[in-house]
């Protein structure tokens, strides 16, 4: 006899499994964000990055600065250890002199010390030395005694190296990240600009003068390029990046990052209110900045997706530059 439950079964299965199917569908799809929606993550994203960043870059500066360190007193150690190795053969040579005079009871025990201390040591109950003999000595004590410190300060220096390099590590993840987000917004909003690396920009024809004007002039040459986060130049920047380059084609050293121009900046501040062209300007927190061109324009990198511009500095709207410091 046909049971007819055998067929209600499967069915009501089936049924619950496409419920369930849809719900499941339904919850992981994830309705896509609006075209504002998009925009206010991705100017979320820009001032995060531009944090994000700096912090980068500060901490690659400390990387590099440590690194140049190490390398010198590495250098320093090696010369003082070559200066140790050719002490020792006058030492050698003082100390046979001895033993031939009878001062010493045994060279080859006294040149087998590892330790050039236990070396002076056993020369020092040889007896009367010369004046000679005694300079000999002593140059070599205070050479390895140099040794020891170089040794000790360019291992601290190593160490430093280390901690630094995986700090940059850490950075460098964070900031890849936060590009990659940008990258796939822009894209999305079609606004991506690859710009070109070797664009030959536009020419400055502004009121500056001076340093002012070849810096300018450098900036505006590069307009087209490029933004790329730890870049300064030729082919990409970054902010502080630009401005480092720009104010060093004036003959104008500035530091790397935009905390340390602001710093470097202390008795070079001027209010925003008596801005001049070439004067760098800083936004709020400091993760931004630029080179006011004049006419309320300012010359910038700005960020991921974009390229070296000029732009209103109104365009950023009120409160979002703190300061400027004149090179």
């Amino acid at each position: 006899m046909f049971d007819v439950r055998k067929r209600r079964i499967p069915a009501v299965a089936g049924l619950a499994a496409a419920v369930l199917l849809t719900v499941q569908v339904g919850a992981a799809a994830d309705p896509r964000p609006t075209l504002a929606q998009a925009r206010a993550k991705l100017a979320q994203l820009n001032d995060k990055a531009d944090a994000v960043v700096e912090r980068f870059n500060t901490v690659n500066e400390k990387y590099k600065a440590a690194r140049t360190k190490y390398e010198r007193l590495n250098k320093e150690y090696a010369t003082e250890q070559a200066k140790v190795e050719g002490l020792r053969e006058s030492v050698v040579s003082t100390a046979s002199g001895l033993y031939q005079y009878g001062g010493l009871s045994s060279v080859p025990g006294l040149m087998s010390q590892q330790d050039p201390s236990g070396l002076l040591a056993g020369l020092a109950v040889a007896g009367q030395v010369s004046a000679g003999q005694a300079w000999t000595l002593n140059e070599f004590d205070a050479a390895t005694k140099g040794l020891r410190v170089r040794r000790t300060t360019a291992k601290a220096a190593f160490d430093d190296l280390g901690d630094l390099l995986g700090d940059v590590g850490k950075e460098k993840k964070k900031v890849e990240k936060l590009v990659g987000e940008q990258e796939n917004l822009l894209r999305r909003l079609n606004q991506f600009n690859a710009g070109d690396p070797n664009s030959r920009g536009i020419t400055y024809d502004g009121p500056a003068s001076g340093s002012a004007r070849k810096a300018l002039q450098f900036a505006y040459a590069q307009v087209g390029k490029p933004y790329r986060y730890g870049a300064t130049g030729p082919g990409s920047y970054d902010c502080s990046g630009f401005a480092q380059a720009s104010w060093a084609a004036a003959g104008v050293k500035l530091p790397r990052t935009t905390y340390q121009q602001w710093a470097w900046g202390a008795s070079r501040r001027v209010s925003l209110k008596a801005l001049e062209p070439g004067d760098l300007v800083f936004s709020n927190g400091f993760g931004h900045m630029g080179i006011y061109a004049g006419d309320g324009k300012m010359v910038h990198a700005p960020r991921t997706g974009d390229v070296v511009k000029v732009v209103t500095m109104a365009s950023y709207g009120p409160g979002r530059f703190v300061g400027a410091v004149r090179p």
